[in-house]
Parts: structure tokens; sequence; C-alpha cells
């Protein structure tokens, strides 16, 4: 396991033994796809470094980002479909170098019995999955498109802790689930009133924007 990332403000000493001895080191590249939709899902991932983008599929195939997760977050969707042997209903991608652990699903129903930190962390991602689920559907309903863009920029900009943010026009509409040309018009309108300055698939977030 990564010795940077401290478990110990999380975990008892004995399920970090177990995590670390039953779980898979497994690594990813910015673009990899981690999770697929129609996929059975047989471990769930603990992050240790990066970020993943977690999408949803409508039925007419668009996709719409649900949320991030980061470092020593984990995805309630795949608990979800391992405890019980579900399809993915989401996919999963890395937004760069990516590090997780993949813990069996085997051991999941097992720790929760077991560990009460364990039992705290998952109700706790659960929790915040929804609530984060929660502020997309207000956003898509009743947010603006320029606010909600400028909402994704900040949220990009807190993940990576940089104020050059790596997207293309074409990310954040998928993302956004609206076209590129309306994208790349408010991107233009964004670096006019000087809150941005667009690069190629970069954009410097200035303080204006904030």
């Amino acid at each position: 396991m990564d010795n940077s990332i401290d478990l110990s403000y999380i975990f008892e000493p004995e399920l970090i033994k177990e995590i670390e001895s039953s779980g898979e080191i497994k690594r990813f590249h910015e673009g990899d796809l981690i999770m697929d939709y129609g996929k059975y899902i047989r471990m769930m991932p603990l992050i240790l470094k990066g970020t993943i983008k977690v999408l949803r599929m409508d039925e007419s195939g668009k996709e719409i980002l649900l949320y991030y997760l980061s470092s020593t977050e984990s995805c309630s969707m795949a608990y979800s479909c391992c405890m019980e042997a579900k399809k993915s209903e989401v996919k999963a991608i890395a937004e760069d170098e990516v590090e997780i652990i993949a813990i069996p699903h085997e051991k999941l129903e097992e720790w929760l019995c077991k560990y009460p930190s364990w039992k705290n962390y998952i109700m706790r991602s659960f929790n915040e999955r929804f609530l984060e689920l929660l502020r997309s559907i207000e956003s898509i309903a009743f947010h603006k498109l320029d606010e909600r863009l400028i909402a994704y920029l900040k949220e990009k900009q807190r993940l990576s802790g940089s104020s050059v943010v790596k997207a293309s026009h074409y990310q954040i509409a998928d993302d956004l689930a609206t076209s590129r040309v309306v994208i790349s018009r408010l991107l233009k309108q964004l670096e006019n009133d000087k809150k941005i300055i667009l690069y190629r698939n970069e954009i410097k977030i200035l303080p204006a924007l904030e």
C-alpha cells in the first residue's frame, strides 16, 4: 500500500492489516476505464491516489457526470453491486494517475460485523454520495448552464489543487450533458470577463472566478 496514505484516522489497526493482506493494488492512467456499464463488479475500490469520475447513461445514450471520488474515498455504487451481485449501472474513469486498493466482495459484509470503523466508513460514504447526487439533481433542475459550468470548473480545481484545469471543451460538454458549441461559447464569455484563460485542452482559473 502507498505509504503516503494514512488510513489510521479512518480504520482500526487490525482492519488496516486485513485491507493490506486481502486487497490488491491496481493502477490506472488518465482516461482508463475502471468500471463499465453492464459489467459485474467483484471488488470495491478504495482510492489511494488520484481522482475518479463516475458517470451515468440515460435511455437515449447520453452520459452525465454524477460525482468525483478522490483519496480515501470509495464508490457506493460499486459496494451496492458487489453486495447484491448486480451489474454496474455506472461507468468510472480515471481522471489522472489513479491508484486503488481493490477490496474483494466477500470481505465487505464480513467487515461490517467485525469492525465498527468499516461500518461507519460505508455509511458515511453512502451519505456523501447521496448528498452529491442531490446537488447534481439540484444543479440540473434549478441552475443555469453557466452556473453549472463555473461550479464544475471550481470542483475540478479543488480536486487537482491547481489553478490550471485539464479538460477539453468536448469533455466538459459530455460531463454537463450539453453540446460542445454551447460550452465553447460559455467558456469564451468567461475568458472575455477575465475569469479564465483558455489554452488547448487546459483552462487557467483566475481569481475573478473564485
